[in-house]
């Protein structure tokens, strides 16, 4: 990364990034206003994890197909569409509300819809963050997008609890539909350049399975994505619970309330700080060491401490562990993401990161209901510190210098049938001549080289030996149709994958032999 040059300093990225902490402020004051609308309710834990769920469950729902759309359409548009909906939702609550006809069903299902915007933002923002910034700066903007996150969270809790103390939740909500318009605004005064038109969009259902293929055959991104749900689901106690940790244990107002989410956030702006030298410190596994094992001693504190002097101090250190982690994650997700299948693979990860966050807050919110708040942190607090032990076992490496960059190299095919794009199966064959001394690393290579094809496309692949030519090897694999595979040759192959395919070929004698079987067709 450059060292005298920030993201900030594009001004499309600066634009973009003011836009969405408006939005993010937004966000957090209408979580803190509906949470503080149904604390006094009966069963308040209940009601009070239900709306955490609520809010992340479109995520888990709704986070693929919105990566999918993300893929496939043109990204601004499809976000000032989405915020522009947002408004409409958030200022009808906010109405309602006002007229006192917000019960906590109303509450439920108004934030649900405000999660589903969410779950389509979230893919796409991302994904456009490479569009706006070198890629030498991408770890510098992906950290810049957790102190905006974290900024929101200090920020707009703390003004919501000031705002709901003396006005209600009626402002608070209003307030977050304007949040929606400032990060439109932004959106409507980026120019995106003209990119020529995709000449074959693909269909949703075939984009949607090529993206969690991906995913499936993507070790490291696999880690990344456990690594983050054993981090998660203890973690999200402290999101699902905290409103009842400051009314009935520390016994605190809605402005108390803020203070504790203002204590996380300014521990996480900490952590942002602190990111730049701990990524030249720490490898990623001593980073999840230490951020793990830090966020468990916060709720352990919390669980046996349950003190005004205690708690908001135990609170920024897990504001800062909690940030330093998911930020470390989002920047081995993006650095190891091609174009292509990037908002796929960013929605699969808020999935898992969403998805642990509603599941945890709900079962923490009933762990809470039948043993009480004190237990429930010191069990959450168990398992953090277990699953961060877990790290020597199953390590995360996250390869950040290889070549995730487009490649076209495979030769075009010449066939003289020339098959439908939707036609297939398509099963390709490609003959290797290996010396026997080469064999060994030969068949190492390409099973390496199978992860390649499975990523790109192949749904089935196989590695054979001539029992009468013991030299030669043929591989397989199958792709569900013509068109997948052409897009094999088009740009889904990476830099990567060219080095993987060289090395096994520089162990045969030569290029292997390719050949395409299409499905036979019965003659008229």
């Amino acid at each position: 990364m450059s060292e005298n040059r920030s993201p900030l300093r594009e001004p499309v990225f600066r634009a973009l990034w003011i836009g969405v902490l408006a939005s993010n402020v937004g966000t957090w004051m209408q979580t803190v206003g509906a949470q503080w609308l149904v604390v006094h309710e009966a069963n308040a834990a209940t009601w009070v994890s239900l709306v955490q769920t609520v809010t992340t469950l479109p995520v888990l729902l709704f986070a693929l197909p919105a990566g999918t759309i993300a893929d496939a359409l043109d990204r601004r548009r499809l976000l000032i569409a989405v915020q522009l909906s947002l408004f409409l939702i958030a200022a009808t609550l906010t109405v309602l509300t006002a007229l006192g006809e917000a019960g906590p069903g109303t509450l439920l299902i108004f934030t649900f819809l405000l999660g589903c915007g969410q779950a389509l933002t979230l893919p796409s923002w991302q994904a456009v963050i490479p569009e706006v910034v070198p890629h030498d700066e991408l770890p510098s903007a992906s950290a810049l997008g957790a102190v905006n996150t974290n900024l929101a969270r200090s920020a707009g809790p703390a003004l919501a609890g000031l705002l709901v103390a003396q006005f209600g939740s009626a402002l608070v909500f209003g307030v977050n539909a304007l949040s929606f318009a400032v990060f439109a605004v932004a959106l409507l005064r980026w120019r995106r350049p003209r990119k020529p038109p995709v000449s074959r969009p693909e269909h949703f259902a075939s984009a949607l399975r090529a993206g969690g293929r991906y995913v499936r055959w993507s070790p490291v991104i696999r880690r990344i994505l456990g690594r983050v749900l054993l981090f998660v689901l203890p973690g999200s106690v402290v999101w699902g619970l905290l409103p009842l940790v400051a009314s009935r244990e520390l016994g605190m107002g809605a402005s108390g309330y803020g203070i504790l989410l203002a204590a996380l956030g300014l521990g996480a702006i900490g952590g942002a700080l602190l990111m730049p030298r701990a990524r030249k410190l720490l490898r990623t596994d001593q980073m999840i060491a230490v951020t793990g094992s830090a966020y468990g001693v916060a709720l352990l504190l919390t669980a046996l401490v349950p003190s005004r002097l205690v708690v908001p101090p135990a609170l920024v250190v897990a504001g800062l562990a909690w940030m330093m982690l998911v930020s470390r994650m989002n920047v081995a997700m993006q650095l190891n993401l091609p174009n292509w299948v990037r908002a796929r693979a960013l929605a699969i990860y808020q999935l898992v990161f969403a998805g642990g966050q509603a599941l945890g807050a709900f079962a923490w919110g009933q762990s809470a209901e039948a043993f009480g708040l004190r237990p429930t942190f010191g069990l959450a607090a168990g398992l953090m510190l277990a699953g961060t032990l877990t790290v020597r076992l199953w390590p995360v490496h996250t390869h950040e210098d290889e070549d995730r960059s487009p490649a076209v190299f495979w030769a075009e095919p010449h066939l003289m049938l020339q098959p439908h794009l939707d036609e297939g199966p398509v099963l390709v064959s490609a003959t290797y001549s290996v010396p026997a001394a080469n064999t060994a690393e030969f068949v190492a290579a390409m099973e390496e080289l199978r992860g390649s094809r499975q990523r790109t496309g192949a749904t089935q692949w196989g590695l054979f030996q001539d029992g009468a030519v013991p030299s030669e090897f043929v591989e397989v694999y199958l792709v569900p149709t013509w068109e997948e595979h052409l897009r094999q040759h088009e740009g889904r192959l990476t830099g990567d994958d060219e080095q993987a395919e060289q090395r096994a070929i520089a162990l045969a004698e030569g290029p292997p032999a390719v050949r395409h079987l299409l499905p036979a067709k019965h003659s008229d």
